[in-house]
């Protein structure tokens, strides 16, 4: 891993990699920010639970195309499957509640707990894989954080101080716990799978636990009456949000440390504020975007922030 493997391109170098996950993971808060612009479209069609499941299963379809037909892997079980079941149980339980949490909150609340996580998967880190964050990096991560609280609440004071820790955000926070943990261990469990394979299996598990769980829903939805509009949010979330999202979380899980690849997490409001104003549903104040911008340098300050060398994980 310390040598170029491929001169002539420089791909397999670490800082390369290292790189293109950084870019991934901006890739990955867009198309994260997308989804709720493309979600809030059909909200009224079809059931949270139900259209997870058929953007999980067209995304774990796609990945299978990509990992059998494309890239060519051998078409057979990895070694200890158990590890993507673990990984798909974690995606589901964070999945699920976030839009159980939904019934009971507001998604202003959700997204401020969401804000949590960066610091649970810096701790989650070093708990299971012995990275360390460093001062710079863990201040870092409570810059970004207080810029990303400040975007959410919109720059207003009043609706921060009113906010209430209630039913809906304990349920999001177990499933934000598990979202945290999810980070880690893609490296902890990784036995070298290529991203693609990774991410295809770890999709199937997800596509079955919400299956599981949401099954009477799913039978219950009419898919045959379901308007045109919904099928076309349907394949974005498969194919961007979830597919190509999963692909970058797995890829930039094994060059990044767990706390910088999940605080990209924080430019998902920013993303999401760019695309409104872009749609023309209005632009924010200039102490929102104040706000974006302490986020973003947090971010980059992070991202530069040296990472400390983990202690070797026994093998799995």
């Amino acid at each position: 891993m310390n040598q170029i493997v491929t001169p002539s391109t420089g791909l397999r170098h670490p800082r390369t990699q290292r790189l293109l996950a950084h870019l991934a993971m901006l890739g990955f808060a867009a198309m994260i920010a997308g989804s709720f612009t493309a979600g809030a479209l059909v909200v009224d069609e079809i059931g949270p639970i139900a259209l997870n499941a058929i953007r999980f299963l067209l995304g774990a379809m796609l990945m299978g195309l990509m990992a059998f037909a494309v890239a060519r892997q051998p078409m057979r079980l990895p070694p200890a499957p158990w590890r993507f079941g673990v990984l798909g149980l974690l995606m589901a339980i964070y999945f699920c509640s976030m839009f159980i949490a939904l019934q009971f909150t507001a998604p202003v609340a959700t997204s401020a707990v969401f804000t949590l996580i960066p610091l649970m998967a810096a701790g989650l880190g070093l708990l299971i894989l012995g990275q360390r964050t460093g001062p710079i990096g863990l201040l870092s991560l409570l810059f970004a954080g207080l810029g990303s609280v400040w975007v959410i609440f919109r720059g207003d004071l009043d609706a921060l101080r009113a906010f209430d820790i209630g039913k809906g955000e304990v349920i999001y926070f177990a499933g934000c716990v598990c979202y945290a943990i999810y980070t880690p261990l893609l490296r902890k469990f990784s036995r070298g799978e290529p991203a693609v394979l990774a991410s295809f299996f770890t999709l199937s598990a997800t596509t079955l636990w919400i299956a599981a769980y949401g099954f009477p829903e799913i039978l219950a939805t009419d898919w045959t009456a379901l308007p045109p509009l919904v099928w076309w949010v349907i394949a974005y979330l498969a194919v961007f949000p979830t597919a190509m999202s999963f692909f970058f979380v797995q890829f930039a899980s094994l060059h990044l440390p767990a706390a910088k690849v999940i605080a990209y997490g924080y430019l998902t409001p920013i993303f999401v504020i760019l695309l409104e104003g872009l749609f023309g549903h209005g632009w924010v104040s200039l102490p929102v975007v104040a706000g974006a911008l302490v986020t973003v340098l947090g971010l980059v300050v992070l991202a530069l922030a040296p990472e400390r060398a983990a202690r070797p994980s026994p093998a799995t």
